[in-house]
């Protein structure tokens, strides 16, 4: 039977808040724009658009948008690459175990697919997905379940053998939107997922096969 574990990046597999802080500061700052952090934090899982709209108002451009968007993502991949990144805990063990156990992986992400790409070979995890997911193949973004349906498709997975495993609340609404079961990671944040830890390494270890009623 086939069955999917559908990986959200940033905060899931890999803790880049720290570039992406930087690297928004250094967009919005060359804009005349200053954001905090707890407003940056408040636009985790968000697509850049969205996130754009709030912070430069209503009246910004789509011209605008873009410009500080992409100067944002180039200083953010420049970070990734110029001093690397590092999986979180757990992170690497469940990819190569669910891979040895014939679980079909894929990324879903709000990053744009340079970001995905720059950051997975940054990990050394590359190998481990069939798929890839980004915010230029989605219309909308999380909560909107486009992004995993997308994701699921490319699996030739139903969503009900599909698992979102997700750090920010608007992709385990984006999950539960879809049809899908969820593992929620945070340290921080109390998400409403079918299973929340704060670790990847936390997890026990028949907790996929049990999510999508294998045991």
């Amino acid at each position: 039977m086939n069955r999917a574990v559908l990986w959200d990046l940033d905060g899931t597999l890999v803790d880049s808040e720290a570039f992406h802080w930087q690297s928004w500061r250094y967009a919005l700052e060359a804009d005349g724009v200053n954001v905090t952090f707890d407003q940056f934090k408040a636009s985790f899982g968000q697509r850049n658009d969205r996130i754009l709209r709030v912070w430069l108002g209503p009246d910004a451009t789509m011209e605008r948008i873009n410009r500080v968007a992409d100067a944002k993502e180039g200083e953010y991949r420049r970070l990734a690459e110029t001093h690397g990144l590092t999986p979180l805990p757990g992170a690497a063990d469940w990819l190569a175990r669910l891979q040895e156990e014939g679980w079909r992986q894929a990324i879903a992400s709000s990053a744009p697919r340079l970001n995905v790409e720059v950051m997975l070979r940054a990990l050394h995890l590359t190998s481990y997905f069939e798929a890839i997911v980004s915010s230029e193949d989605v219309k909308h973004g999380k909560p909107d379940p486009e992004v995993f349906l997308a994701a699921a498709a490319r699996l030739g997975v139903p969503p009900s053998h599909a698992v979102v495993v997700e750090d920010a609340a608007a992709g385990i609404e984006a999950a539960r939107r879809a049809g899908m079961r969820s593992v929620g990671v945070s340290m921080t944040a109390k998400l409403e997922a079918d299973v929340a830890v704060t670790s990847l390494a936390e997890l026990p270890p028949d907790t996929f096969d049990r999510l999508i009623g294998l045991t």
